[in-house]
């Protein structure tokens, strides 16, 4: 069955165990940014690290380890980690800035007319800032590099 301890699979469970502790870590580092502890950061996307990016680095740096940098493996998954972290800190991002703004137009409305065009507000924290996808990419290197 391999010789990966969760799931079957080494590589996998790689990415499993970065993707966990970066979710972790979310919930830990919320005590300091919001003095009490919120375990609702645990299923949070944004804030740091990104999981995405912590994910998409661990199976880069396995696939390495294991495969060799050489490989076409290896290339694949750094084009796919590439795409990962420029989603993370571009498209989502901005979609997340884009939310903001709208809620404030939405909420405008609402105090001005009384109307109700959304039942809740749209999700603001999408994307990651360049800092907390570094944030994601050490930590996917280091459980990598710690795993193998």
């Amino acid at each position: 069955m391999g010789d990966g301890i969760i799931f079957g699979n080494k590589i996998f469970d790689i990415v499993f165990v970065a993707l966990f502790s970066a979710q972790a870590l979310k919930v830990i580092l919320s005590l300091f940014t919001e003095k009490k502890l919120n375990f609702r950061r645990f299923l949070d996307t944004g804030n740091m690290p990104s999981s995405h990016t912590s994910s998409v680095v661990s199976l880069t740096t396995a696939i390495g380890i294991n495969e060799g940098i050489q490989s076409s493996l290896f290339a694949l998954s750094v084009v796919f980690a590439v795409v990962v972290m420029y989603d993370a800190t571009g498209v989502r991002r901005a979609a997340g800035k884009q939310a903001s703004v709208l809620n404030k137009i939405v909420d405008n409305i609402k105090k001005r007319e009384g109307y109700v065009i959304l039942e809740g507000n749209l999700k603001e924290l999408l994307g990651h800032t360049p800092l907390e996808v570094f944030g994601g990419a050490v930590l996917g290197v280091i459980v990598a590099f710690l795993m193998s």
